[in-house]
């Protein structure tokens, strides 16, 4: 995947998709689900959908058997519409949504926001939308971090993927020192050991890390204090160390622990993906209370201020019809504002939805 971090009209299309398609149920295994991923051939594709459409002739029951036929084939005449697959690939949907005794067969198709690359063919009484749900939750990427004296792993976060990007084994010798060395020369040849090593990953934090703009924070695990003596040394440049958003206790440090350190973190990431919302409504209020020229709420005020190109931040609460919320950012496309949509999970939330679920940051002051 190359781009992790999907734009509020992405992610509010994306839904409306979704919701749709949710919406309809088949009465046996006969809606359609194809996901043709990024890169890969169509006519492939295409020809395993007539082979299937044989295979369909099989089944006993009638009626579902005319279903499942009919929606594979308007699957295919749909497909031929592409010359090529997508960029990102597609995911397309088919089948027969009229009630008991009628046919109205619908086709669907959408090119996700970003790649795929699972290939998926299924018949079933609903759509299969996890991998385009799961889309829906790869925002920010977190960078991972486990370690302890003998090893270290440094990965990311994207959504709920975790990409392995380093491993590190280290060269401090075990607890247990040679025939003839001192205590106190051991210990010496341990430490600078063990800070070499801690060197050495903080240099691949800062090549991984520091330039990436979706880069939302780092957590770092492992057991015992090891942890704790990289986060406190001069291992870890000043810019990371803030973005630095939990150290827990994890038991491994191999490719396992990284679940491990997920599981550990579940609350530090919901609270940090709502934490975002939280600091723009506060900036919202703040400006209310301070200067309301600079702010504004309620749809005709900010459709007023919008169209005179003086919004800067757009904030839409996701309890505003779809229509609503897509006419907004279509709006503000017009005029470069940026739109976030507002989730109602938080107290600020709910506030901004008492306002009408509409509020704006202003660029400048507007004497009206």
């Amino acid at each position: 995947m190359t781009e992790a971090k999907l734009s509020a009209k992405q992610q509010h299309d994306l839904k409306k998709f979704i919701k749709e398609l949710e919406a309809y149920k088949g009465r046996h295994t006969e809606l359609v689900t194809v996901y043709v991923p990024a890169g890969y051939e169509l006519v492939k594709i295409i020809q395993q959908l007539q082979q299937e459409q044989g295979t369909a002739a099989n089944i006993k029951s009638a009626s579902t058997r005319k279903n499942v036929v009919d929606a594979l084939e308007r699957m295919v005449q749909h497909l031929r519409l592409f010359r090529q697959t997508p960029q990102n690939g597609l995911a397309a949907f088919s089948g027969n949504i009229g009630p008991e005794g009628r046919q109205d067969l619908k086709v669907w198709s959408v090119e996700p926001p970003i790649p795929i690359q699972t290939k998926i063919y299924r018949c079933d009484k609903a759509f299969q939308l996890d991998l385009l749900r799961d889309i829906l939750q790869i925002k920010e990427i977190y960078g991972l971090v486990l370690i302890d004296r003998r090893e270290a792993v440094i990965a990311e976060l994207k959504g709920k993927s975790i990409v392995v990007l380093a491993k590190y084994t280290s060269n401090v010798p075990g607890k247990f020192r040679a025939g003839g060395q001192s205590a106190q020369r051991f210990g010496r040849i341990r430490e600078n050991a063990a800070k070499e090593f801690y060197d050495r990953i903080g240099e691949h934090l800062k090549e991984t890390f520091f330039a990436n703009k979706e880069l939302k924070g780092i957590i770092i695990g492992g057991p015992g204090p090891t942890k704790h003596e990289f986060v406190e040394g001069n291992y870890i440049t000043n810019e990371l160390k803030q973005k630095i958003i939990a150290i827990k206790d994890v038991t491994y440090t191999d490719e396992f622990g990284l679940q491990g350190l997920l599981d550990a973190s579940q609350d530090v990431l919901a609270a940090e993906e709502l934490a975002t919302e939280k600091k723009l409504m506060a900036k919202f209020f703040d400006g209310l209370a301070k200067n309301e020229k600079m702010v504004g709420y309620g749809r005709d005020d900010v459709l007023k201020k919008l169209q005179m190109g003086a919004v800067d931040m757009l904030l839409l609460s996701e309890s505003l019809d779809d229509n609503e919320i897509t006419f907004f950012e279509e709006e503000a496309k017009k005029y470069g504002t940026t739109v976030q949509i507002i989730s109602t999970e938080t107290r600020e939330g709910v506030q901004l939805k008492e306002f009408g679920g509409i509020a704006a940051m202003l660029r400048y002051e507007l004497q009206l």
